[in-house]
């Protein structure tokens, strides 16, 4: 008899999560991911944040989502976070 059953994982990195950055020149603003491209690397974007691939461990993910399309522009994302 098979017991095992599937878990279903949700992410902290989904598209949509608002993080704040934790290294770099751009650290303790806050951005958008748009596009998460594996287990370690997402892309974020946001009005003081230039679009570019991160490290998951240089962001902290705040409890807020935004509704947003998979590499939406960069107007949409200043108004998300407005």
């Amino acid at each position: 008899m098979n017991t095992s059953r599937q878990v279903r994982h949700v992410s902290a990195y989904s598209i949509g999560r608002v993080c704040v950055k934790l290294k770099g020149r751009e650290a303790g603003r806050k951005c958008i991911v748009v596009d998460v491209i594996d287990r370690n690397y997402v892309v974020v974007a946001g009005p003081e944040v230039k679009r570019r691939r991160v490290n998951m461990s240089h962001l902290d993910p705040l409890d807020q989502m935004v509704t947003i399309q998979r590499d939406a522009s960069d107007e949409e994302i200043a108004g998300a976070l407005q």
